[in-house]
């Protein structure tokens, strides 16, 4: 069974500025990793969450450097994030 990181998007709320940590697939679907990755979700990269469904479960439209994309809940679980700070 694969457990959603505790610190994942999924639980970001909109607007914050965060760093991706990690990304961790699940057993399930291994390849996730390789396609999360080629979207731009890298650790160091910036993320943030723009908008999410009126659902815990619907997509999240994110951004990730300069791209936007939506991700289904489960895959934003996938995403372990830090807050971004500003130096």
């Amino acid at each position: 069974m694969f457990e959603p990181l505790s610190s994942s998007l999924a639980a970001a709320p909109a607007g914050q500025a965060l760093t991706v940590e990690q990304v961790r697939a699940p057993q399930h679907s291994p390849e996730w990793a390789a396609w999360l990755a080629d979207l731009g979700f890298m650790p160091g990269e910036a993320v943030r969450v723009l908008r999410r469904g009126a659902l815990r479960t619907s997509n999240l439209v994110v951004r990730v450097g300069q791209s936007t994309f939506a991700l289904r809940h489960a895959e934003a679980d996938c995403i372990a994030v830090t807050t971004r700070r500003h130096d």
